[in-house]
C-alpha cells in the first residue's frame, strides 16, 4: 500500500488558495496596494514564455501583478496574463504545477511550494530551440562561415 504524500496534498490545497486569489484579481482587479509576486519554474511543461525571457531566466522567474497587467485568465490548472517587457506586451501562461512561491507583500502573505522535478518542456511553436539535441548534426543551412565575409572585406 502506498503512503499518503502529505506534502503533495498540502501543495495542492495551497495552490487552490493561489487560484482563488488570482480569480479574485481577475474579477475585481487589485487595489489598496495589493500586488502579487509569483515565482515559477520556466522550463516546466505547459509554461509559455517569450524566448528572450526563457533565455534570461532559464530556471526560475518571478513576475509581479500590480499595475500593468492585462487579460488575466485563470483556469483549474493554470493562469495566463499579458505583461509588458521592454515596452512590448507578451502573454505568459503558467500551470499551477510550476509554482515555486506566491507572495502578497501588502499583507505579508507568502506560500512556498515544492514542485516536482519534471522533465523540461519540449520546444513548441512559440519558442526557438536554445541548443541542439545531443547527438544531432546541425543543419548546414543555419551555419554561416565568417571566412566568406573576411575574404570579401579583404579582397
Amino acid at each position: 500500500m502506498a503512503k499518503i504524500n502529505y506534502q503533495e496534498l498540502l501543495d495542492t490545497a495551497l495552490k487552490s488558495v493561489v487560484k482563488e486569489a488570482l480569480i479574485y484579481a481577475q474579477v475585481n482587479g487589485l487595489g489598496d496596494g495589493t500586488h502579487f509576486f509569483i515565482t515559477f519554474k520556466t522550463r516546466d511543461p505547459g509554461v509559455v514564455l517569450p524566448d528572450f525571457l526563457r533565455m534570461r531566466y532559464p530556471d526560475i522567474m518571478t513576475i509581479v501583478l500590480q499595475y500593468s497587467y492585462n487579460n488575466l485568465n485563470v483556469s483549474d490548472r493554470e493562469f495566463g496574463v499579458q505583461l509588458t517587457f521592454d515596452g512590448r506586451p507578451f502573454f505568459i501562461r503558467v500551470p499551477f504545477s510550476a509554482l515555486v512561491e506566491f507572495k502578497d507583500p501588502s499583507t505579508d502573505f507568502i506560500l512556498s511550494f515544492h514542485p516536482k522535478s519534471a522533465p523540461t518542456a519540449p520546444d513548441n511553436d512559440m519558442e526557438l530551440p536554445l541548443d541542439e539535441k545531443p547527438g544531432t548534426v546541425p543543419d548546414d543551412k543555419r551555419i554561416v562561415s565568417l571566412d566568406e565575409f573576411r575574404r570579401k572585406k579583404n579582397g
